[in-house]
């Protein structure tokens, strides 16, 4: 447990508040349409390929690494899990979302991964893809529906996640390399975490 008052981050490490919310019964969705343009599928067998640009076009700017460091047998071991949906929106014949759903512990869904690029940012297709999330997780017969957001993230995160029904219940202190350092990523990547 950490004491109150400051601690040393080293310059090559990022420091994060993390928050954890839940949701214990169905949240009511407010209809949406299918924003203009835009299709939604399920991607039942993705290639690493597929993921791994999906995820670094939507968090690079947020410096989503988890994933991206991840041996090719690891990464493979989640997505292709039959417990693991992935769905994603496209725009033109692009895909331009990326929705995670994992269901591997029994009566729970995680929502482990939920963005967009910029191009269906304010087209309406966040409030459209999050009553995907919510209808298909409790559509299997969960009792609790769960993510986690964190300081690096966009700051309206936290609010959407709210509005959609979910409930802040913990916080942590996650301490992770800084990738635009260790990974060589660039260094102008979310500004709001300036490199030390």
């Amino acid at each position: 447990m950490l004491r109150d008052g400051y601690h040393d981050v080293a310059n090559d490490k990022l420091a994060v508040v993390v928050t954890q919310l839940e949701m214990r019964a169905r949240a009511d969705t407010r209809p949406v349409p299918t924003p203009s343009g835009v299709t939604l599928r399920r991607v039942e067998t993705p290639s690493l390929e597929w993921y791994r640009s999906i995820f670094s076009r939507i968090g690079a700017d947020w410096l989503w690494v988890s994933r991206t460091v991840m041996s090719d047998a690891d990464l493979s071991a989640i997505i292709h899990d039959k417990n693991v949906h992935i769905w994603t929106l496209s725009k033109d014949g692009v895909d331009e979302a990326l929705l995670e759903l994992d269901f591997r512990a029994p009566g729970e869904c995680e929502l482990m991964f939920f963005g967009l690029t910029t191009a269906l940012i304010g087209s309406g297709a966040g409030r459209f893809l999050m009553n995907t999330a919510i209808e298909t997780a409790w559509a299997a017969g969960i009792s609790r529906f769960h993510l986690h957001t964190c300081t690096g993230d966009s700051q309206q995160a936290m609010q959407f996640y709210v509005r959609s029904g979910f409930v802040p219940i913990k916080r942590k202190i996650e301490i992770f390399d800084d990738p635009r350092k260790s990974n060589g990523w660039n260094p102008s990547l979310a500004p709001h975490l300036p490199v030390l």
